[in-house]
């Protein structure tokens, strides 16, 4: 059975890996993201990792996730809203956090000019739409 605690180690160790990828094997290490997450019981939940591409201007509508998702920007700048927290610019080597519910409002490309990428991991229940939009 997997836990709480091992699917968001899962998830770090991911993220984790992909910046010493980047930086190579003699790279120096540094928390990227370190966020408190809600009390789940994660009986029958998944791990989904995907890459996000934003071409110039490009953006998502506002949404929702069933469960805790991690972003992480690979390239360009991303500009993200989330639940009641300001909206924000993040680079590529950042990284935020949205838990189970939180509305999404705001995920675009901060650049008309230059693609930006994320990669997310999504831990929600399985069988759940990882994704749902919402009216703004």
């Amino acid at each position: 059975m997997l836990t709480r605690r091992c699917l968001l180690a899962s998830s770090g160790a991911l993220l984790f890996a992909r910046t010493l990828a980047a930086q190579g094997a003699a790279g120096e290490v540094r928390p990227v993201l370190e966020a408190d997450v809600p009390d789940l019981a994660l009986e029958n939940w998944s791990a989904t990792v995907v890459e996000v591409s934003y071409p110039p201007g490009g953006a998502s509508p506002s949404h929702t996730h069933p469960g805790i998702t991690i972003a992480y920007v690979l390239e360009g700048s991303i500009r993200s809203k989330v639940g009641d927290e300001p909206e924000r610019t993040y680079t590529a080597g950042q990284a935020f956090l949205e838990t189970p519910g939180q509305v999404h409002a705001v995920s675009r490309n901060a650049s008309a000019t230059e693609p930006a990428r994320l990669l997310a991991v999504l831990l929600a229940e399985k069988g759940k739409p990882r994704t749902t939009p919402t009216s703004k």
